[in-house]
């Protein structure tokens, strides 16, 4: 394990979190980006903690080096809330596995919230499949269209489970829907609040289809993608005026909160034949039980395949226990969502 950070007390810290677990061992630290490649072809570490804002190289353009010449897994250290977030994201694209927030201060009482976060990130990096973190090209702003986006009540919705890799699997997948889709897009990514407005603001510039962070009482619109907040549950709900998001802080679910398994079983249960699940990259097993209850009312599944999954372990939970109507790598996901919205209209 290598440590990258312009602090030396944070360096010391991480440091410490990490050897204390006896789990990994760092063999290395460097102070910037320079440093860190020098330490990279010089040790070999397995894994890389890399802090974002750094002097000389920062943490964006050593990710960009790392992941062209010496690819491996990237965990991204994030200070807290604010501009960084935006950073964070950029970095989740480039190919970082995943992040986690810095502790807050040279006397922390966080610290063992953030070590057990940070292990939990360094254990599925550990397992990550590294020909799935293809680090994508420059992606380009989508120009605005002319023709304001349709704002019709959906009738049918797109719900999309993601945890790591997701935000990456995201940035390549959400722009390639087409603009007039025709179903509302529902995404749970496992995300902390804050992060999750920055992802729903990077997503909106990359994509033809408008993009939001959901908000409660919303009005559920097709040709619209809406991405759940960090730290509350989304689901649909039958509203006055139709389709309507509520949100709330109901305890987590296999862990996490958002999960998907909430949103997959409310999409399920008002929408039935005009649902669509997808699973993607991810740990654990999120999004399977809500697969499963979309496909029993008659709505369709896509899952992510083995080959171009960061991590197999939603998407292949998600197969075992529902089954999929396409079982498709990354790049074909759009694809067959569109497919399978334009069954359902053509069947309404």
């Amino acid at each position: 394990m290598l440590v990258v950070d312009d602090s030396a007390f944070m360096r010391k810290v991480i440091a410490e979190l990490i050897d204390a677990s006896g789990e990994f061992r760092v063999v290395g630290t460097a102070r910037n980006g320079f440093e860190a490649l020098k330490q990279i072809h010089a040790l070999l570490p397995d894994i890389v903690t890399l802090d974002i804002e750094m002097p000389e190289l920062d943490g964006l353009q050593a990710l960009g080096y790392i992941m062209s010449e010496s690819p491996r897994p990237v965990v991204m250290l994030s200070a807290a809330d604010g501009p960084g977030n935006d950073l964070t994201i950029r970095a989740l694209e480039l190919g970082a596995i995943d992040f986690v927030r810095k502790p807050s201060g040279p006397i922390s009482l966080d610290l063992a919230s953030v070590q057990s976060r940070l292990l939990d990130a360094l254990r599925a990096a550990s397992v990550v499949n590294l020909d799935g973190v293809r680090m994508l090209g420059r992606l380009r702003a989508v120009t605005p269209s002319l023709v304001a986006a349709p704002s019709g009540v959906a009738r049918r919705v797109v719900a999309v489970a993601a945890s790591t890799g997701g935000p990456r699997a995201l940035a390549e997948m959400v722009p390639m829907l087409p603009r007039r889709l025709d179903a509302a897009v529902m995404v749970v990514q496992h995300m902390p609040a804050g992060f999750t407005r920055s992802l729903a603001q990077r997503l909106d510039l990359l994509c033809p289809l408008p993009v939001h962070e959901a908000e409660h009482g919303d009005l559920v619109r097709h040709d619209h993608v809406y991405v759940a907040p960090g730290g509350v549950h989304m689901r649909v709900v039958e509203g006055a005026g139709g389709p309507t998001i509520a949100l709330d802080d109901s305890p987590p679910v296999w862990g996490v909160r958002p999960s998907a398994d909430p949103l997959f079983q409310s999409v399920a249960a008002l929408f039935r034949e005009d649902a669509v699940g997808v699973v993607l990259t991810g740990m654990g097993r999120d999004g399977a039980a809500g697969l499963r209850a979309i496909r029993d009312v008659g709505g369709g599944a896509i899952v992510q395949d083995r080959e171009s999954s960061v991590i197999y372990g939603m998407p292949q939970a998600a197969l075992m226990l529902a089954g999929a109507d396409r079982v498709v790598a990354l790049a074909g996901v759009a694809g067959a969502i569109a497919e399978l919205v334009a069954q359902r209209r053509s069947a309404a």
